[in-house]
């Protein structure tokens, strides 16, 4: 054992155990060690100190001036030690620990409740707190230590993504594929089609989302060689819904969004020519999942069955 100023852990626990049963054989017996080993530490510990710990008197033994300081040390010293392994083994045993989850807001009504659920029934010792956050955000907090684990989105090719494939502090795990729809109200001229070709709404006014939200809208019309027009901008997936019955504008939304929010009457839900989606993906501080807590999150997301990650097609 590590020694300092000439003690080691194991001296302070046998002088507090000489204290306390008043033999050396008493005190090996109270330890699980044996007599003979007890002894020759006890010397062992004596001759790095430069002085008795104890001496002898009549059939047992008696606690010297140093033995009696390092006796009355030693309570505090064992029962501090005694608490942290305590405290120890129920973060390693996942009866306490706690994780700072950050996700976006679609995720706060669909995959974030599943998740709690799930850790309050197989981890309840954990202490899980949530915080609603943006990608970019959620990320910062991840780099600033203010989150543990993330769950964000990213669009392909999105030149503001703030997953940054250089940045070796974190790590990303894609968890599933999420296809973007386009919302456009019911009496629509396109309505009929099974799906829409974005270049055919060049004279539209458009709803934008989020800022990266807003910027794969940007990216997906510039692709097929049209300039939005946005006339509204909200982040809440109901409220767009029903700014496209009131026949308001059309817009994308992620198909996350309409697992929560019903689609009115006077709005229809239609894939994208071309196709569109985003990834949805779970970000932690690199080597992070060693941690005992945060792993046991990390694998319960994970361990979320497949068909919770399924999203019933909301075609009306």
């Amino acid at each position: 054992m590590e020694a300092l100023g000439g003690l080691d852990l194991l001296s302070v626990r046998i002088v507090r155990a000489i204290a306390e049963h008043g033999t050396i054989s008493a005190a090996a017996r109270a330890l699980g060690y044996s007599q003979p080993a007890v002894s020759q530490h006890l010397r062992r510990a004596e001759t790095r100190l430069g002085a008795p710990l104890v001496v002898r008197a009549g059939r047992g033994v008696r606690l010297t001036e140093p033995g009696q300081v390092l006796a009355r040390h030693a309570v505090a010293i064992t029962s501090a030690l005694d608490a942290a392994g305590g405290e120890l083994s129920d973060l390693v045993g996942l009866r306490a620990g706690s994780v700072r989850v950050a996700a976006f807001p679609t995720a706060s009504s669909t995959l974030v409740p599943r998740l709690l659920a799930r850790l309050r029934e197989h981890r309840p010792g954990l202490t899980v707190g949530y915080v609603e956050a943006e990608p970019p955000e959620a990320i910062g907090m991840l780099r600033d230590g203010l989150a543990d684990v993330a769950i964000t989105f990213a669009y392909p090719g999105d030149r503001a993504d703030p997953h940054r494939a250089d940045d070796t502090s974190l790590e990303t795990i894609e968890l599933f594929t999420e296809p973007v729809v386009l919302a456009l109200p019911a009496d629509h001229g396109l309505a009929a089609r099974e799906a829409v070709d974005l270049a055919d709404l060049r004279d539209e006014a458009w709803i934008a989302g989020c800022p990266l939200c807003r910027g794969h809208l940007l990216a997906a019309c510039e692709a097929v060689g049209m300039s939005p027009t946005i006339r509204l901008e909200t982040d809440n997936a109901v409220a767009v819904l029903n700014l496209v019955a009131a026949e308001l504008g059309v817009a994308l939304l992620p198909r996350l969004a309409l697992s929560t929010a019903a689609v009115p009457a006077g709005a229809v839900v239609r894939r994208t020519a071309p196709s569109s989606d985003r990834s949805i993906r779970l970000v932690t501080q690199s080597g992070s999942a060693r941690v005992p807590a945060i792993g046991a999150v990390l694998r319960e997301v994970l361990a979320l069955d497949g068909t919770e990650w399924e999203l019933e097609r909301t075609d009306s």
